[in-house]
């Protein structure tokens, strides 16, 4: 059963304590502007802020029509440059309120310069912070730990770390020999959050690099990614446990756990898991390979770590689960080479020359664009039917992804035209009725009985 640290009676005392505390701060703090040096000093802060604001006024324009001209820049460039566009007020008073600072501590007391140092501190860390925050793709996260690095960073600055400190740890539980208090699990966030920040970054980079290389087979890359991924951000979560004072020993007890779930209500999952390593190990299938599963034919957009993207010619995304893929007879189109062999049947009419048909069907299919000519297209006569001689015609293509019901289309086409230049005839079926005469009145005259 959980237990609170502290009683009732204690945390309202002690936040009372504190709360005198930091009031007498304030107003000694308040009290102190009205003296002279403190008063030129926040007038030297407001002088520095309007400089920072007109300056803006004329640059932020300029970069604004430069940065329209960055084309060809990487998504995390144009990300950062418009950060800096947008904070270009504040970085603008950073830059100059620290020469001022300096300047000042050289000239005069260095009580006579405290406040324009806080502000120029607590700038720089506001600024250091919301690009470190960038790193977060996570919106609700990353504003989240904006807010609370700029509170607790203007706490160091202003030195009252102590008390909010003291406030936040006598808000605890203890569960079995776990003390669980509120700083604690601020701690956690913030720590979690820019070790989780930093290990996308890393993976980011990383994954940018293994993608083009050459020499890495796209299912290895794949391989080696979501590897690399698992690896960096569970090192994140659980050195960050450890940076807070977690003890892992616990999570034992969490193992265990998990073992029981899989073995009643995550068979399915483990399997697709474990699908989806083989399926990486023996390259079976690889982003962008052209298969057929079922009623299913497209082409591999991506491999997850549970299921396989296919998307058709329609636009239509399949997600098909890994072990799918190692259960059931998959055609790939596309696995040791991108050659593909397609037939197409039709037929003629018997006062047709099948010499001639045959030759005017092969130029025909070489006549298509997609069609190879060093794998040179064959036709054969597959039989004589009732009212047509049937040919089959067999071309080959390198494209798959590009579709295959098109490029039948397009010879289909071709045939088409040849054979009406050539005066070809293609036979339909065709069905006679004939009425006899005294015949069919006997069948049709009604019996006397």
């Amino acid at each position: 059963m959980a237990e609170m640290k502290t009683t009732p009676a204690e945390i309202p005392e002690g936040a009372q304590d504190i709360a005198l505390s930091l009031w007498d701060r304030a107003y000694e703090f308040i009290h102190g502007l009205m003296r002279p040096w403190n008063a030129y000093q926040m007038a030297i802060i407001l002088g520095i802020l309007l400089v920072a604001y007109l300056l803006s006024r004329v640059l932020a324009p300029r970069l604004h029509d430069w940065l329209r001209t960055r084309e060809g820049w990487p998504k995390w460039r144009m990300r950062f440059a418009v950060m800096v566009h947008r904070r270009i007020i504040l970085i603008l008073f950073v830059v100059l309120s620290f020469p001022v600072v300096w300047v000042m501590r050289e000239i005069t007391w260095p009580s006579r310069s405290y406040l324009v140092g806080v502000a120029s501190d607590l700038a720089l860390a506001w600024l250091v912070i919301t690009i470190v925050t960038r790193l977060i793709n996570n919106g609700f996260i990353r504003s989240t730990l904006r807010y609370a690095g700029w509170i607790w960073v203007t706490l160091i600055v202003l030195g009252l770390t102590g008390e909010a400190q003291s406030l936040l740890d006598s808000a605890a539980i203890e569960i079995g020999d776990t003390r669980l208090s509120l700083w604690m699990v601020l701690q956690a966030i913030v720590v979690i959050g820019g070790l989780f920040a930093l290990a996308r970054f890393m993976s980011k980079t990383t994954t940018s690099r293994i993608r083009n290389n050459s020499e890495i087979s796209p299912s290895m890359q794949v391989l080696v990614v979501k590897f690399l991924q698992v690896s960096l951000y569970g090192a994140a979560f659980f050195i960050g446990l450890r940076m807070v004072g977690v003890d892992l020993t616990g999570l034992a007890f969490l193992s265990g756990a998990i073992g029981l779930g899989l073995g009643f209500g995550l068979q399915k999952v483990v399997s697709n898991l474990v699908s989806g390593v083989i399926i990486l190990m023996d390259k079976s299938i690889k982003p962008g390979d052209v298969i057929s599963l079922d009623q299913t034919f497209g082409w591999i957009n991506s491999l997850g770590a549970r299921y396989v993207s296919v998307v058709m010619r329609d636009g239509r995304e399949y997600l098909i689960p890994n072990e799918d893929l190692i259960t059931n007879q998959v055609v790939n189109w596309s696995h040791s080479n991108d050659l593909v062999r397609l037939d197409i049947e039709f037929g003629t009419s018997y006062g047709c020359d099948p010499h001639v048909v045959r030759k005017i069907a092969i130029e025909a299919a070489k006549s298509v664009d997609r069609v190879l000519t060093f794998n040179a297209p064959v036709c054969h006569i597959t039989g004589f039917g009732n009212s047509s001689v049937d040919y089959t015609l067999r071309f080959w293509i390198t494209d798959p992804t590009e579709g295959l019901t098109n490029i039948r289309g397009n010879v289909f086409l071709a045939l088409w035209d040849a054979f009406k230049e050539h005066g070809i005839t293609i036979p339909f079926p065709q069905r006679e009725v004939r009425i006899l005469g005294d015949e069919a009145e006997e069948i049709t005259k009604p019996s006397d009985s």
